[in-house]
């Protein structure tokens, strides 16, 4: 296998920065880059936030396999996840840039098919990107409108209130993510000690207050089917696999958005490195801290039907009560709140980088618009309010769906994990021209990459399937609406127009070194066609 270092494996002189390796790609500096591989990893980290992920999924967990799937279907994801993180940080590291997944994806193809490669990872990886902030925010509005219930207010959540509490959660997402761009740093290094801290503050409290506990073999061996109504569940012996397949969700929803640490790497020193520490350090203490916290939520289950009927709506809340009474509950929710609120901050972030990035090589429709960064605050903001929006409209079917926000989990969890698959495939399949950086797994490359691309494609069918039964207009999993919406666009306009003028990520220094405007894609065309026409003549 012929993978020679790339150059920032080499010695380095002072040309060679982080700034010189992005140039390389064919970029200029143009995000503020201060972030560090501590902070890098802290934006992967609040991104997958166990704290957000496990208790907005936890109903789900129960009554889809329950505390057996949930403790076990953890450890399994958590492994498979750990291997889709490595392929990936190997990648990030021969290409740090904004881009992620759809300029890796490029990167990696043979150049006659890099521009519809890098199309098709960019589409699914922007689904997944505003699904992840839907799932997110969406969840922290549920657990403020929960959390407004308690004490006696009075109070009475319904969908529209709901809603507006969603609506003022992004518009406060985005408002930080505008003028506070400066402080992001900041809130990063307090949203990781919010997470491992208030993690474990809360599990050593529900422990240690809980009247009783449960049995280890409730909590290791209790399976669950409370997919439907009464003796409408998938019921016999031989759906008991199908449970547990769609019984997955709440860990590999949770177990996302890693990519994150890609997105940031323009805005990080030592990039090729310290995105890919970022990526595989994210994961693996975000398995053992959620592990952890399941344990902890699950022992502490007082009474399991009321927990499941909980009036408040919120399992996890209905725990906080049983264990630490209304006062000690409120404390924990906004524990919760504050980690959800943090991870939906950053996962506009990572959204915003990766917009900003597809819309640079002219990915996206209005592209000329939204690949503009503010002078003064050195930040995409234009797709920092799109990614609000976008996000926004997607959580809208909540207000006719029952089923809605466990669909924008599977939307999230797919979208971006089919985006993380297609350039891993691309690296096995052309292996012989993967120059790799100074992160690399050796001898393990390939079969990690070729299982990590075996397990996003089962995790792709499962999460599209009906997770309730009976099937109706209420249970149905919109997931593949969504997705097939994505297939159809991204194919169809390639198709129809963008294998046109679409050539992937553009050489923007060497594009304006010849003044050709990069925003303008049938210019950037001509540029490619132009660079590879000097390619072949020489």
């Amino acid at each position: 296998m012929n993978e020679s270092p790339s150059p920032s494996t080499t010695t380095v002189n002072p040309m060679e920065s982080d700034e010189a390796e992005l140039a390389r790609m064919g970029y200029k500096q143009e995000l503020k880059r201060e972030l560090g591989v501590m902070q890098n990893f802290g934006v992967s980290f609040s991104i997958i936030s166990v704290i957000t992920g496990i208790p907005s999924l936890f109903l789900y967990g129960l009554n889809t396999g329950g505390p057996a799937v949930m403790v076990w279907g953890w450890v399994v994801v958590a492994c498979f996840t750990m291997l889709v993180g490595l392929a990936m940080a190997e990648i990030c590291s021969a290409h740090p840039t904004s881009g992620g997944p759809y300029f890796w994806a490029a990167m990696l193809s043979r150049r006659q098919n890099a521009p519809l490669a890098s199309w098709i990872t960019g589409w699914f990886n922007l689904l997944g990107q505003v699904a992840v902030t839907t799932g997110i925010s969406f969840a922290c509005a549920n657990f403020i409108s929960t959390a407004c219930t308690l004490g006696n207010t009075g109070f009475v959540p319904t969908p529209k209130t709901t809603i507006g509490i969603y609506a003022a959660v992004l518009f406060s997402q985005g408002l930080t993510n505008t003028f506070g761009v400066h402080l992001l740093h900041i809130l990063n290094n307090i949203s990781v000690w919010w997470h491992a801290v208030g993690t474990t503050s809360l599990v050593i409290a529900i422990l240690a207050k809980a009247p009783s506990h449960q049995s280890a073999k409730f909590v290791f061996q209790t399976f669950i089917d409370g997919t439907g109504l009464p003796g409408q569940g998938w019921g016999d012996r031989a759906s008991h696999a199908y449970v547990v397949i769609i019984g997955i969700l709440m860990a590999q929803y949770t177990l996302t958005g890693f990519d994150a640490s890609a997105h940031m790497t323009e805005e990080t020193h030592n990039a090729a490195m310290s995105g890919s520490i970022g990526i595989v350090m994210a994961i693996g203490v975000s398995a053992l801290l959620g592990w952890f916290l399941i344990l902890g939520l699950l022992f502490s289950i007082q009474d399991l039907d009321n927990t499941l009927a909980s009036s408040t709506g919120q399992p996890v809340t209905q725990i906080f009560l049983d264990t630490v009474g209304e006062k000690g509950a409120i404390v924990l929710m906004v524990i919760v709140i504050g980690a959800m609120y943090f991870c939906g901050t950053f996962s506009v972030t990572s959204n915003s980088r990766m917009m900003y990035a597809f819309a640079r090589d002219g990915g996206i429709p209005g592209h000329r618009f939204f690949a503009k960064v503010d002078h003064k605050w050195k930040s995409p903001i234009r797709t920092v309010w799109l990614a609000c929006t976008l996000s926004f409209i997607l959580g809208l079917p909540s207000l006719g769906s029952s089923v809605a926000f466990a669909a924008a989990t599977s939307i999230a969890t797919i979208g971006l994990y089919i985006s993380y698959a297609i350039p891993i495939a691309l690296r096995v399949v052309y292996r012989d021209q993967f120059v790799r950086g100074p992160f690399h797994l050796g001898a393990f490359s390939y079969p990690v990459a070729v299982t990590a691309v075996v397990w996003i494609a089962f995790i792709a069918i499962a999460f599209i399937l009906p997770q309730i039964n009976p099937v109706d207009s209420q249970t149905f999993n919109y997931a593949i609406v969504a997705v097939g919406i994505v297939i159809f666009y991204s194919v169809g306009f390639w198709i129809i127009s963008a294998r046109k003028w679409f050539s992937g990520p553009v050489k923007q220094i060497e594009a304006e070194g010849m003044g050709i405007d990069v925003m303008d894609p049938s210019k950037a065309n001509m540029f490619e066609k132009t660079m590879t026409g000097e390619k072949s003549g020489a």
